[in-house]
């Protein structure tokens, strides 16, 4: 479903803030696969992610979704095959629109755009039916602003937003860092529910070792801009925070302070 080839990627060349943040990426994921990826500050997991976006070019190597190569593909046009929730509950809607303006967004984006009316009542019914499954009350509430809702609500309306039209991958970038834990753990048990019904093919950055090792079926492991670590299936939902760690410090050789950056 995803295929990185020999991905690199540097900052500011040339320059004393050279900075090397992909060096030789290599990962391919099977289609319905829901991996966590975890690593210290720097590693690379953000770029990465960037990467297969498309927010910036790559340096070389090569980007494949479903098979079909986008490496040279624009930002926009990936929008097709990616759904991207990001660690600012703010930045994936519109405040000042409604929560029913909002998904309508979400659901036509691709679309070549009309002047037909707004929203149809057999649009409205599938919006409120996809707002039931978040759990929040929301659709009773689709015509409050959105500007008006918790960061928690927020992101939720976010994570179903992007995966309204069932993309070939989602991009989940730390989007409970910025939540409360009661808020953050809600999130994500959403972000389960959605990942597992529509089994979306998912990469999920997070820094909290505990939700790595609980969700998705495959975990990664970066440190500077490769994979140092790839486990899966009942091994990994038997490993521990503590094993984590160990074998951080085993396969980067990196001491005490790169360790507490990761936990």
């Amino acid at each position: 479903m995803l295929e990185l080839k020999n991905v690199h990627k540097t900052f500011n060349v040339g320059t004393v803030n050279e900075k090397v943040a992909l060096n030789g990426l290599e990962l391919k994921l099977e289609d319905g696969d829901f991996v966590t990826v975890i690593g210290g500050n720097g590693a690379g997991k953000s770029t990465m992610l960037n990467a297969i976006a498309g927010v910036w070019p790559i340096d070389m190597g090569k980007i494949l979704i479903d098979g079909k190569d986008i490496t040279r593909l624009p930002e926009h046009k990936r929008a097709r095959y990616i759904g991207r929730v990001f660690q600012d509950p703010m930045m994936g809607t519109a405040g000042t629109m409604e929560i029913e303006e909002n998904l309508a967004l979400a659901a036509r984006r691709g679309n070549a755009r009309t002047l037909k009316v707004g929203i149809t009542r057999q649009e409205r019914e599938m919006y409120r039916e996809r707002l039931k499954i978040l759990g929040l009350g929301l659709e009773d509430r689709m015509t409050s602003k959105v500007g008006l809702l918790s960061g928690g609500q927020r992101q939720a309306i976010t994570l179903l937003m992007a995966t309204l039209k069932n993309p070939r991958l989602l991009l989940l970038d730390e989007h409970t860092a910025a939540l409360d834990p009661k808020t953050a753990a809600k999130v994500l048990e959403l972000s389960e529910k959605i990942v597992q019904q529509n089994q979306l093919t998912t990469l999920m950055i997070t820094h909290n070792m505990r939700d790595a090792i609980k969700y998705g079926n495959r975990l990664i492991m970066m440190h500077e801009g490769r994979i140092i670590y790839d486990v899966r299936g009942a091994e990994k939902q038997s490993l521990q925070v503590s094993d984590l760690l160990a074998r951080f410090e085993q396969l980067s050789g990196d001491g005490a302070n790169d360790r507490m950056l990761l936990s």
